[in-house]
């Protein structure tokens, strides 16, 4: 009997030599691109349409650079508010003979020039604040320019703005002081109990109706004034003359009717009513002062 299994021995079969594999090609490199700033805002960027220049622009680029420099000063002139423009206004307002012209001239040419300097000069420097109003004060100011013009004189190489710069400057200076020294010196009555004895007798001497006799004196001595006005009137020679003494009767036999009366006011009256420039104004005035010194030495007129 067979005790040991039969084994059967498989045998291996031979191994297949293998055809070697063809080389691999190398794989093509990926060219990298480094994302910078620059190529970031460039991708990202709109395309832009092509703007051709305007008609202005390609004469602007015609221009020589002397062309250039002179046209840039000429718009910088425009846009200023006091330029040369308005000097050659001032100077044209003091040689124009006609009032029309001079008008003309000056609402046009000089007054918004005024205006708004004066407005900056209040503005910067705070002017407004003792004064009732922003328009009375301008208005005030704007007027006083008005009065001096005459006195510009362009052949002296003063610049036009520099000098009523200056004098607009002051001329405001000076209405704030004496508006300062008013409210100083000013009584409030509205709290009786804080004045003091002497502001009291103050008031109480103001406090009076006129008597009837003091109200005729002034009434006869308003009509002698007239009436020696008429007198001078007489006398006067040249036309400037008559006009000038015509003006100062309208203006005292309408005393009554004239809202603000001062030495500013009353010269601007009779500027007004004449048609006289401020030189001739003060030529014939001093003529007319002339027959005045004459005629109050009369027992006739004397009124003072």
């Amino acid at each position: 009997m067979r005790t040991a299994a039969a084994v059967k021995i498989k045998a291996k079969p031979a191994k297949k030599n293998k055809a070697p594999k063809a080389a691999k090609a190398p794989k093509k490199s990926k060219a990298i691109v480094v994302a910078t700033p620059e190529t970031v805002a460039t991708s990202k960027l709109p395309q832009v349409p092509v703007v051709q220049p305007t008609a202005e622009e390609v004469k602007l680029a015609e221009l020589t650079p002397e062309e250039k420099a002179a046209a840039a000063k000429a718009a910088k002139q425009a846009r200023m508010y006091f330029n040369q423009n308005t000097q050659a206004a001032i100077v044209a307002y003091q040689k124009a003979e006609s009032k029309k012209e001079r008008d003309q001239l000056y609402v046009k040419g000089i007054m918004p020039a005024f205006e708004k300097l004066v407005e900056n000069l209040i503005n910067i420097h705070k002017f407004t604040s003792l004064h009732d109003t922003y328009d009375d004060l301008k208005n005030d100011c704007v007027n006083f320019l008005f009065e001096t013009i005459h006195k510009f004189d362009g052949n002296r190489g003063t610049n036009a703005f520099s000098y009523f710069n200056v004098v607009a400057k002051n001329w405001l200076i000076i209405r704030t002081k004496q508006k300062s020294q008013r409210i100083r010196r000013s009584v409030s009555l509205d709290d009786p109990e804080a004045l003091s004895v002497n502001e009291q007798r103050i008031v109480e001497d103001h406090a009076t109706i006129p008597g009837q006799d003091v109200l005729l004196e002034k009434e006869s001595s308003a009509k002698a004034v007239v009436s020696m006005l008429y007198e001078i009137r007489s006398k006067v020679k040249t036309e400037n003359e008559l006009a000038c003494i015509n003006s100062i009767i309208t203006i005292f036999e309408n005393i009554d009717d004239i809202d603000l009366l001062n030495k500013s006011a009353i010269l601007l009256y009779m500027r007004e009513l004449s048609g006289l420039s401020p030189k001739q104004l003060t030529t014939t005035m001093q003529s007319i002062k002339k027959h005045y010194r004459r005629m109050k030495i009369d027992p006739k007129f004397r009124l003072f």
